[in-house]
């Protein structure tokens, strides 16, 4: 009887360490794929950030271009100049972010998109301006950068999609709630956002 006892106490702590080995595993993997997935939002958004941020640097060059026709009006420059200030001083961290961090972000930069359109649609008025060289220049850049940040959004949101949908199901939002890993909001597209900028030319 006394043996009988002994193995069974044994079995069943054999059976508790299998079971603890078992969850001790799949917490590290999925913890690891959690952090993996998480990394990948995180450089998403940061090349999200590098698009926006070579579209702000643009504007000095513009600014200078327009500047130099002194007839343009200052009104319409001076508005983006400001826009520009505005969505460059508006970081986030993608470690922390929420949606009404993503919603300023994205607020100021629809800001600084509406400015810019307002001015290229100005410069139509000035046919000198619109045949610069410098502002043709700008024209391309433009183009160029606003179809790199709407692919770039859509990077973004699939690895947010990704790493939403890894951290929910069940059994790993249980995991994702112990190790505090929270849910990251999408980037939602403008409307006419899927359209390519309206930019005019000769």
């Amino acid at each position: 009887m006394r043996n009988r006892g002994c193995m069974s106490a044994g079995t069943i702590g054999i059976a508790l360490l299998v079971i603890v080995a078992i969850l001790f595993f799949w917490g590290k993997n999925g913890y690891n794929n959690f952090v993996t997935k998480e990394q990948n939002v995180n450089t998403k958004w940061s090349n999200v950030e590098t698009v926006y941020q070579k579209r702000a640097n643009l504007i000095p060059n513009l600014e200078r271009t327009v500047k130099s026709y002194s007839q343009f009006e200052q009104e319409t420059l001076t508005k983006v100049i400001e826009a520009r200030s505005k969505a460059t001083s508006i970081t986030v961290d993608p470690t922390n972010m929420t949606e009404a961090d993503m919603a300023k972000f994205q607020a100021a930069q629809g800001e600084l998109s509406g400015a810019l359109s307002r001015l290229m649609a100005v410069v139509e008025q000035y046919p000198n301006l619109k045949a610069d060289q410098q502002y043709l220049n700008f024209q391309r850049e433009y183009t160029a950068i606003e179809n790199s940040i709407r692919s770039e959004t859509v990077y973004y949101n699939e690895a947010a999609q990704d790493y939403n949908t890894s951290i929910k199901t069940f059994p790993n939002n249980i995991l994702a709630n112990f190790t505090n890993f929270k849910e990251k909001p999408y980037f939602k597209a403008d409307a006419g956002a899927q359209k390519a900028p309206e930019v005019f030319t000769n």
